[in-house]
């Protein structure tokens, strides 16, 4: 066990290896040339697609400052929070939940000077699921290949999606392109990231998130993959989901 401060738990779908990778790292969340900076990178497309999305189901104006105003959204494995304060600022309420006491801490004092509210909170998915909290919206992002149990993890998080609310999920493929790209490329040849951030065996194919999302009564509306232009230096949707890619999926609203 990492001497690094984590919440209690019962256990399951935490990984204390990976939380005390991340932690050692928090210092680096809101540096954007840091050892975060794949992620800084990476926000402009999923903060679209992320409003796009929501915008649509919800009727709300995508030009509006306060687009998610009354709107509770939960940042599942939010680290230093790098989507918690986005979704703030367009008005939502937001949950910033993550397993590691450090990255909180690091999360509350950025959200201070930024002048934003936001709730977070050292906690798991499952205690959150079973203190019986719900959300419009779930942000189940960059997490699902870092968890110790991909099903039950998937589980508790979509238990929390209220009828007619979305989760967002975002991951990276088991694939051998994805290996050679996300692992090889980016952790040892150019070093976007630390050597180790990713295993291959805990990377996520498209069906092992759909199945588990499915059994818990969500529905798969959309899937996008997501490649890096090197000539234009920044991310963009694409049809190409053998790397990065990112599902959105519906609790069905009540009759």
């Amino acid at each position: 066990m990492s001497d690094d401060k984590t919440v209690t738990r019962q256990g399951s779908t935490v990984d204390d290896a990976e939380v005390a990778r991340f932690s050692a790292m928090a210092a680096e969340w809101w540096d954007p040339a840091g050892k975060f900076k794949p992620l800084h990178k990476f926000n402009p497309v999923r903060l679209t697609y992320i409003k796009d999305a929501v915008c649509s189901r919800f009727n709300r104006d995508p030009n509006a400052a306060d687009a998610f105003k009354g709107l509770r959204f939960l940042d599942i494995g939010c680290g230093g929070g790098l989507l918690s304060e986005p979704m703030a600022r367009l008005g939502a309420d937001v949950v910033g939940a993550d397993p590691s006491e450090t990255n909180i801490e690091i999360a509350r004092l950025h959200m201070q000077q930024s002048g934003l509210d936001i709730d977070y909170r050292a906690a798991t998915a499952e205690q959150l699921a079973e203190a019986g909290e719900t959300f419009d919206v779930v942000l189940n992002m960059e997490v699902v290949e870092h968890v110790a149990d991909v099903p039950l993890f998937l589980g508790a998080t979509a238990s929390m999606v209220r009828p007619g609310g979305l989760m967002f999920v975002a991951t990276i493929n088991r694939t051998m392109k994805a290996y050679a790209l996300a692992i090889v490329g980016a952790e040892y040849v150019l070093r976007w990231l630390p050597k180790g951030t990713h295993s291959y065996d805990k990377l996520v194919r498209p069906s092992e998130i759909e199945g588990p999302l499915q059994g818990a009564g969500l529905q798969v509306i959309d899937r996008c993959g997501v490649t890096f232009n090197p000539v234009t230096d920044n991310w963009r949707p694409s049809r190409d989901m053998d790397v990065n890619y990112m599902m959105l999926a519906e609790r069905p609203r009540e009759n």
